[in-house]
């Protein structure tokens, strides 16, 4: 994964003031040809398969792009600026949710915010604090409790439970100081493993959406990299 991301940096090589956007997600037979982590400017033009789907963010908005044709990047990318706050707005990350928030029965469960970790998905864990860390999880059945422990120790330092309806629980720092590059094992409430954390620190705030996938993608940060190309694509779709 993180190969393909350090070779789509180097493809659709363009003169710097000609970048515009970067490949967020791609799909198809032309995936290699666009890998994620390629850079296209805005008057650029890709040809795609049938089949492909390939995800650019630009400063400008969000553009879904369908083959099989040509296309040129720039054409009516859609904007998400108030999906784009909501999903990355730093403030909903320090506050702890006691109250029921059990979505509709038919809507797909996702993490509202970028800044929560998933408890079911391992990987590198971009954050702005790390002293302020908050779990997510999936489902909202039942009271659960997880155990957080350092990579290499073999008790638990921290418990975290989520009552029956809530999804986010705090971490307390306390009890489990998260250190950059750390490496933190999950368990689940039946002792199998749920996830493997890394964590990192973005040392700057990215108002654009472009910008934030560009510093996701160099620090390895793909679970978070994936929500966002997700959920803006899927609110530029719905505005097209």
């Amino acid at each position: 994964m993180m190969t393909a991301l350090a070779l789509g940096c180097a493809a659709l090589a363009l003169p710097a003031a000609a970048m515009a956007g970067v490949v967020v997600k791609s799909t198809g037979p032309s995936s290699t040809k666009y890998p994620v982590g390629t850079k296209v400017g805005d008057d650029a033009t890709i040809t795609l398969k049938a089949g492909d789907v390939v995800t650019v963010l630009t400063a400008e908005g969000t553009r879904v792009i369908r083959g099989a044709g040509t296309f040129r990047v720039g054409d009516r990318p859609q904007v998400a600026s108030d999906r784009f706050a909501s999903l990355t707005r730093k403030r909903a990350a320090t506050r702890v949710r006691t109250g029921a928030v059990r979505g509709e029965q038919d809507e797909a469960v996702t993490n509202p915010s970028l800044w929560y970790v998933d408890i079911t998905r391992s990987g590198t864990i971009c954050l702005y604090d790390l002293a302020t860390v908050r779990l997510w999880r999936p489902g909202t059945e039942g009271t659960a409790t997880y155990r957080i422990s350092a990579h290499g120790e073999t008790e638990a330092k921290a418990e975290v439970t989520f009552d029956d309806t809530v999804t986010v629980a705090a971490l307390d720092p306390a009890r489990m100081p998260v250190a950059e590059g750390g490496h933190y094992m999950v368990t689940g409430p039946d002792g199998s493993a749920s996830a493997e954390l890394n964590f990192v620190l973005l040392a700057e705030d990215y108002e654009q959406p472009d910008a934030l996938a560009e510093a996701l993608i160099s620090k390895g940060c793909s679970v978070q990299l994936e929500a966002l190309a997700s959920t803006l694509a899927a609110s530029a779709e719905a505005a097209s």
